[in-house]
């Protein structure tokens, strides 16, 4: 992958130059079951791995490079109802993911109504293993 990639997601690629998330957040479920015991607390059994979720937020600024079209890019991304699969920059690949949530927060505008920055965020969750 091109090293001004920080991440390909489907056909959306991440960049310094375009849509560059500021703060990657990954939260990982651990699963534990309660087991009830006869005069004594209850155990704990692990059931296994439970949900792998990442959230990005970043900042776009149309003018420079990419333009306005990116957030509805994400977005075409997700109305897919497709797995997606994730790449990082070191051509690491981390499966097949799914775009549950995009937000985007417009600010600064230019005299015709079109927003100078973009601020967005997006949520994804990963497939599952088959």
């Amino acid at each position: 992958m091109s090293t001004s990639v920080l991440l390909a997601l489907g056909d959306f690629r991440f960049s310094i130059q375009t849509a560059a998330y500021q703060e990657l957040q990954r939260t990982t479920q651990y699963r534990w079951q309660a087991n009830a015991l006869i005069n004594h607390k209850p155990s704990q059994q692990f059931i296994g791995i439970g949900a792998d979720k990442i959230s990005l937020t970043g900042v776009i600024y149309p003018q420079y490079l990419g333009g306005l079209e990116q957030i509805e890019n994400m977005r075409a991304e997700a109305g897919k109802g497709t797995a997606l699969l994730l790449v990082d920059g070191f051509g690491k690949v981390w499966g097949s993911w799914v775009i549950t949530q995009i937000d985007e927060r417009q600010r600064l505008f230019f005299p015709n109504g079109a927003a100078r920055k973009i601020e967005f965020s997006m949520s994804i969750v990963h497939y599952g293993d088959l």
